[in-house]
């Protein structure tokens, strides 16, 4: 068995009405295919939600174009809570998702028609490559991204997430963490000083050095395919000193809560991370069951406490409506679903929730 990060399974977001929400990622970002909509008790994260457990009722929903999905999370047994403070960039945690775009023009003009509230220009990236900001109607940041790498075509200008933004305190030792136990090492570039690109987001005017770290293309694991190579983008305001995003807050509160890593080899990896100095805080242990789907998860945190998470899939429904679920723990792990099996996923995508 090998010790796999197959990519971004999905970045779980806080909000108070997810139906809502999923709603207005479905329209947007193309997020209509549900793997789950499902509630129930959280009694394995009371490290994170003050030593009580809290029900929630979550969403996950994917893109078939390829791309990390969205775990839409809403509080059941209290109401989710805003930052007290105002967000700045530099405020450590996750920042920003990257939504891959197949028309970086087409989506911003679209965008602009439906009045939503864009964050900047259609402008080029450190990269050279053309990008925009925008805010969904709960305050969060999305950045629209040039992409190679598409799994299929459903019509949809966006595809899923193409990577994040996390701010961080210490370059060096997020580095040490995001080079080591996620072993995303491609470095595309490392920069310095003020961008005009952020000017329009809450604490865009200070100096920041960022660092861009990319996947290899070739990875494995059974849905490498479909959510694709995946970046990060580190970012550390060098005249400001942050405050954490999560501060006085609980896990599943509002905003992007954490990222979660699609992996192979749950084992080998909570013994590399140990290594590493970041034991898992969080462990299923064997297997959880969220109804429609199963699997091992676990968590641990970055050097600023950034919540990472990192799920094994042990059962998928392919074709809920038949009762077709595959069991992944009947297969090499290692090697990639065949392409008309994952593709059947796109017959649980959705107009609305039932």
């Amino acid at each position: 068995m090998q010790r796999i990060i197959s990519g971004i399974q999905q970045v779980g977001i806080g909000v108070t009405n997810a139906n809502e929400a999923w709603s207005w990622y479905r329209t947007y970002f193309g997020m209509d295919v549900v793997i789950f909509n499902d509630a129930a008790p959280a009694p394995l994260m009371t490290r994170y939600t003050g030593g009580e457990i809290h029900s929630r009722y979550a969403i996950l929903a994917i893109n078939m174009q390829s791309g990390g999905g969205f775990e839409i999370w809403e509080y059941k047994s209290r109401k989710a809570q805003p930052a007290a403070f105002i967000v700045q960039l530099g405020d450590t945690g996750t920042q920003i998702i990257k939504i891959k775009c197949r028309d970086i023009k087409a989506a911003h003009a679209w965008y602009e028609k439906e009045k939503l509230n864009l964050r900047s220009p259609i402008h080029a990236d450190p990269q050279g490559k053309p990008t925009f900001y925008l805010e969904d109607p709960y305050g969060n940041n999305f950045q629209l991204v040039e992409d190679d790498y598409w799994y299929m075509n459903t019509g949809h200008l966006c595809g899923g997430i193409a990577g994040v933004t996390i701010a961080v305190s210490d370059m060096q030792k997020a580095m040490n963490f995001y080079t080591n136990v996620l072993s995303i090492k491609n470095m595309i570039y490392d920069v310095q000083g003020q961008f005009e690109e952020w000017k329009n987001l809450a604490g865009g005017n200070s100096k920041f050095r960022r660092i861009l770290l990319r996947q290899d293309p070739e990875r494995k694991g059974a849905f490498s395919k479909l959510v694709g190579p995946c970046s990060l983008e580190l970012i550390q305001a060098v005249d400001y000193t942050p405050r954490k995003i999560f501060e006085n807050r609980l896990w599943g509160d509002q905003g992007y809560i954490h990222l979660c890593f699609d992996v192979v080899g749950m084992k080998l990896l909570r013994d590399d991370c140990k290594k590493f100095g970041y034991d898992f805080t969080v462990d299923s242990s064997n297997s959880f069951d969220m109804g429609d789907a199963a699997g091992h998860f676990a968590y641990n945190e970055d050097p600023d406490g950034t919540w990472i998470e990192y799920v094994e899939a042990h059962k998928v429904p392919i074709l809920k409506k038949i009762g077709w679920y595959f069991d992944l723990k009947k297969r090499d792990a290692t090697k990639p679903l065949p392409d008309w099996m994952v593709k059947a996923l796109r017959f649980n995508r959705k107009k609305t929730l039932e």
